[in-house]
């Protein structure tokens, strides 16, 4: 499994305190990142549990920090689907 490359955790990183407020981490893109195999279903149930949603999206960055470049794709593509805002913040040509 690859890790995110070095541009991709650039934008990550320089953009997270950002991402951590702005990101609406919902049941429905919670799910929507389950099914779609981005994160197990014990890892969604993990942040369903969670009663803060800053909580949410501290542990739902943390958790793609770590994942393959395909499933951080699959993350970006469905977060763009539901919050396309965000987009500018996880950029990886300069963000």
């Amino acid at each position: 499994m690859c890790c995110l490359d070095e541009t991709q955790m650039r934008a990550m990183t320089a953009n997270s305190v950002y991402l951590v407020d702005c990101i609406v981490p919902d049941d429905a893109l919670i799910t929507e990142l389950a099914a779609a195999g981005c994160i197990t279903w014990p890892q969604k149930q993990y942040l369903s549990d969670m009663i803060l949603l800053r909580d949410r999206s501290i542990a739902l960055l943390e958790l793609f920090t770590y994942k393959s470049v395909a499933n951080f794709s699959k993350f970006i593509s469905i977060l763009s689907g539901q919050q396309p805002h965000l987009m500018p913040l996880l950029a990886t040509n300069g963000g």
